[in-house]
């Protein structure tokens, strides 16, 4: 969740003309290795973000560094868009505003500040594969809303499910991982499922960078008061830290906030989104495997299995209901 696993939920609707306008003047190879190469960096970069902030809870308290972190980011790209112009062109309503507050305290506070403080007692791959359930609550919430779901997708749900459960189960930990820690990422990932769900139901700012912005530095104001109300200092937390967790920290507004946004908004308006939707399940493991490089994190057996099934079931649901989206429209169903 570096920035929106840690990518933003955005409405980008981009015209045609505007998507051809993009790809004029340069030769479909040279696209195809733009799109890959940004495609690549969201693969390690998001990938990368739940190494670096179980290193940066380490020694940073973890409401205040993710406050920091995105009022960093979130105050560059606000500046960019005012230097650009792009805020007077698009000047957002206040409704918008406020919806874009929402959605940003959904997925960074309650999505990415639970992250944070679940990471403190769980290794960043098990949190990694926790939140690689985030495409199931989707489905979840999506029939709860009455909406019908196909039954392959309700199947990778399902497995899903058990994926999570098998990591869940204090029994099947061997006590290696603590339990109450891990329930706070699920229900980071539910609240990273509600908020991308609603992002596509309420009017936001019409610029995608204006409502990062907006949903950055509102999520950041709202950590920064619950660390404060919490016990945690601003004045010593950064006077105080290991040099590691300031280079984390800082990677994290660096790279996971700012360049792998910029891929992946590239991404959403030049390439597939069934192609570019397997990030889900590929920062997983990039995260697994960095874990136990870089941090000798253990991987039991738990981890795999219940790892395995979830990264299955992110698979079916993204594959089937991008091969939905991609049908012809027919006579509806109600």
């Amino acid at each position: 969740m570096g920035g929106a696993r840690h990518g933003i939920v955005r409405r980008v609707n981009p015209p045609r003309a505007a998507a051809r306008a993009g790809g004029r003047g340069s030769a479909p190879g040279d696209r195809d290795l733009l799109g890959w190469t940004a495609l690549l960096t969201v693969y390690i970069v998001w990938g990368s973000t739940y190494l670096a902030i179980r290193v940066v809870v380490a020694a940073l308290p973890p409401l205040t560094s993710a406050g920091l972190r995105f009022a960093v980011a979130g105050g560059v790209i606000l500046l960019a868009v005012v230097a650009t112009g792009r805020l007077s062109a698009a000047r957002p309503r206040l409704r918008e505003l406020g919806a874009a507050a929402l959605v940003g305290c959904l997925l960074l506070v309650f999505g990415n500040g639970l992250v944070s403080i679940g990471e403190q007692q769980v290794p960043s791959a098990v949190a990694a594969l926790t939140i690689a359930s985030v495409p199931l609550w989707v489905v979840v919430f999506r029939r709860l809303s009455g909406h019908r779901v196909a039954r392959a997708t309700l199947a990778g749900v399902a497995i899903g499910f058990a994926g999570v459960a098998a990591m869940l189960v204090p029994t099947g930990l061997q006590g290696t991982i603590d339990p109450f820690s891990l329930a706070v990422l699920v229900v980071a990932a539910i609240a990273w499922a509600g908020g991308s769900y609603i992002a596509t139901r309420m009017a936001l700012p019409r610029d995608p960078l204006v409502s990062t912005a907006a949903q950055m530095l509102a999520a950041s104001a709202v950590l920064l008061v619950a660390g404060q109300a919490t016990g945690e200092r601003v004045d010593v937390t950064v006077a105080e830290a290991h040099p590691a967790s300031l280079v984390a920290l800082a990677y994290l507004v660096v790279f996971g906030s700012l360049l792998a946004f910029t891929a992946y908004a590239w991404l959403l308006q030049h390439w597939p989104i069934s192609r570019v939707a397997t990030y889900a399940y590929v920062n997983p493991l990039v995260a697994v495997v960095l874990g136990a490089l870089i941090l000798g994190e253990p991987v039991t057996t738990p981890i795999l299995v219940g790892g395995a099934a979830i990264i299955v079931a992110v698979v079916l649901v993204i594959h089937h209901e991008s091969r939905q989206a991609a049908a012809p429209a027919g006579p509806s169903r109600g």
